[in-house]
């Protein structure tokens, strides 16, 4: 039986619609993927990075809330994002080059 991915804490609709776009449509899928994976396909997708929404589901899938985050670890989370951001984030992908992506007119770079 699946879960939908709002039964993890902190994430709601939002992050779940972000989430089917990505092809990830239960929280057993996002668990099993993790969060680093899960962020890069959403940043693939065309989520706009950003650290909170990171944290977030990191959050999330420790069980903790989303303001739990500080000190030392929030500064190592803050290293994990930067490097999924500059690794799955194609910043000079225009909207309508995106768009032509998603449905399939030209391939991604």
């Amino acid at each position: 039986m699946s879960s939908p991915i709002s039964s993890i804490r902190n994430l709601g609709p939002a992050y779940e619609e972000a989430c089917a776009r990505a092809g990830i449509h239960t929280a057993e899928e996002l668990r099993d993927l993790g969060a680093d994976e899960t962020y890069a396909r959403l940043l693939k997708t065309g989520t706009k990075p950003h650290f909170i929404g990171y944290y977030v589901l990191v959050m999330g899938l420790q069980g903790r809330p989303w303001n739990d985050c500080k000190g030392k670890e929030k500064d190592a989370l803050r290293v994990r994002f930067d490097a999924l951001k500059a690794r799955a984030h194609d910043k000079g992908r225009s909207e309508l080059e995106d768009m032509l992506n998603k449905i399939g007119v030209i391939e991604k770079r």
